[in-house]
């Protein structure tokens, strides 16, 4: 009988694959999809151009103007649909940067073990002791408000705490025997901690890159919100809360629905960490049952 051969998922897809049996992460990718969707698509489907004024400053909700107008008379709709697509690009890019450099600072105190592991992790407790905003702050009052430079500085920012965690779930991979056998070997180092240690460590990085992400939304956000962000007259989410928290009050559409919009993103993004950490306690308790 001949029985086809299939290839084995990537780590992070099984483990990806798992998660997706739970509940909370399907409810967390619907919610992350719709926004990303909507960020996606919004801007060729917005009534205006999101920096035209077309009516009076703060104008009611009406047919015309479904959610009326923000203070330079500038339809809220239309700056809603265009003001997304910074927002998810610039928290997944930023949280991405995150973890590739923390990743590569754990494995590498990790494996190393002895004075370099203590200096690396000394040197991540400096930025550690950072506040994520105060950071960030701290280079673009000096160097501008570009987005790439805000994507590189929250990513960089990332960096201490994905080491930590990283260097704490690979100490114990280390001093596997595989890990042994392959320096046995003589693999190149680069190959032990990318090919060996790192495929075993997925499903926390996972959970972490999701943490990540929802620091990024509510970080990038924040620096908007305070006008440090995406400048006017461009379209974000951050920036519209800004712009418009003086009339939350009277008229508060303009405030609430990006708001709205950032906390199911970040919702969204929390709910699938939730659901991939679940599979880790999951396994954890099965294999504790085995035993």
């Amino acid at each position: 009988m001949h029985t086809a051969n299939t290839l084995p998922l990537p780590a992070w897809l099984s483990t990806f694959h798992q998660a997706a049996r739970y509940n909370r992460t399907r409810i967390g990718i619907a919610i992350t999809l719709l926004v990303i969707a909507f960020a996606i698509v919004g801007p060729f489907v917005s009534p205006y151009e999101p920096s035209a004024f077309v009516g009076r400053p703060f104008i009611e909700p009406s047919p015309q103007f479904l959610l009326g107008t923000d203070f330079r008379g500038r339809d809220v709709l239309s700056r809603l649909l265009n003001g997304g697509l910074p927002v998810v690009w610039m928290s997944f890019a930023s949280a991405s940067i995150g973890m590739i450099l923390g990743v590569t600072v754990g494995l590498v105190a990790a494996y190393s073990r002895g004075w370099l592991d203590q200096m690396l992790m000394r040197v991540m407790d400096v930025f550690l002791s950072i506040p994520l905003i105060i950071f960030v702050l701290l280079f673009v009052s000096l160097l501008g408000t570009r987005e790439w430079l805000i994507v590189l500085l929250v990513g960089v920012a990332h960096m201490p705490q994905v080491a930590r965690v990283t260097r704490g779930v690979a100490a114990d991979i280390v001093t596997r025997e595989f890990v042994e056998f392959a320096e046995a070997l003589s693999v190149p180092r680069w190959k032990i901690l990318f090919r060996e240690i790192l495929p075993n460590i997925t499903t926390p990085l996972l959970v972490e890159f999701g943490i990540r992400i929802v620091w990024s939304i509510s970080g990038i956000a924040a620096l908007s919100v305070m006008g440090y962000g995406i400048q006017p007259p461009n379209a974000d989410w951050g920036l519209m809360i800004n712009e418009n928290r003086g009339r939350i009050a009277s008229r508060p559409l303009a405030v609430v629905s990006p708001a709205v919009c950032i906390a199911l993103f970040a919702f969204g993004i929390n709910m699938i960490a939730e659901g991939i950490a679940g599979t880790m306690s999951g396994s954890h308790r099965k294999s504790g049952g085995e035993q």
